[in-house]
């Protein structure tokens, strides 16, 4: 709990330290609006060319489109910085800093979770936004309760699948500080922002089970399209509490596997 009443300053320190360079604000926001515009186009071209594809349309497609960007600009906003700061290039451990983050009389996971913040991915995430209140805006003649309901669950235990996969590859930078693992997961949560039917077989099973990026993000799609299987949504919250669990273990054992800067 006290970790929580800290997070306001969180914020505030966050948002200062950008500040201070003002470019970092048109940065982001041509970014923003240069991953808004790609993800749209994509969609326009593809269904130029058909009306639907393995029972996804267009609107279903961009609602799916709108999760990806909502759910990114979550992790850019608050699940990702803290725990690019201890693991990403040049981050603590490789630098020999860590030990200043568990000096602190805080619990070390939630800190190092909690501590950054990137209020630039505001940007995203008003942009993701808009994107599906326009898909929903097109769904809602189809859309139940029970859809919603399926929905806000699904998307909650895939924002949970996405902080439990960032913390398992952050902590495995406590046996390899060379490497980025981070960076594998960034390649393979691009193809997230497709439906996972319109992979091959193989590989619509690796992005489903093995590094589940499809149930981040076409999960919750499918609960508000109204295709998903109760059992299926089932899985999703069973898997966020397992790698949940998991990473927290990962991270546990990390931490007396790291060696001090002093030592």
């Amino acid at each position: 709990m006290r970790i929580l009443k800290l997070i306001p300053r969180f914020i505030q320190v966050s948002f200062q330290e950008e500040a201070a360079y003002r470019s970092n604000f048109f940065i982001s926001l041509f970014s923003s609006i240069l991953n808004l515009v790609t993800g749209v186009l994509g969609i326009l071209v593809l269904f130029g060319q058909i009306e639907t594809i393995y029972g996804w349309n267009f609107n279903s497609t961009l609602a799916l489109l709108g999760v990806y960007l909502i759910v990114t600009a979550l992790r850019g906003l608050f699940i990702g910085p803290g725990l690019e700061a201890l693991a990403g290039m040049d981050g603590e451990i490789w630098a020999g800093k860590f030990d200043f983050v568990l000096l602190r009389p805080l619990n070390t996971q939630a800190l190092v979770s909690l501590r950054k913040w990137k209020l630039y991915s505001l940007f995203d995430l008003v942009l993701g936004l808009a994107v599906f209140a326009m898909a929903v805006v097109n769904l809602r003649a189809e859309l139940t309760i029970w859809q919603v309901a399926s929905f806000l669950v699904a998307l909650a235990s895939g924002l949970t699948i996405l902080y439990a996969i960032l913390l398992i590859f952050s902590a495995l930078v406590f046996w390899s500080p060379g490497i980025l693992f981070t960076w594998i997961f960034d390649g393979l949560f691009q193809m997230a922002r497709y439906p996972m039917g319109m992979y091959p077989g193989w590989l619509r099973l690796v992005l489903t089970w093995v590094v589940p990026v499809g149930m981040i993000t076409t999960v919750p799609a499918e609960a508000l399209t109204g295709s998903l299987n109760a059992w299926m949504l089932a899985a999703s919250i069973g898997l966020a509490v397992l790698l949940l669990l998991a990473g927290s273990q990962l991270f546990k054992i990390g931490l007396r596997q790291y060696a001090s800067a002093s030592s």
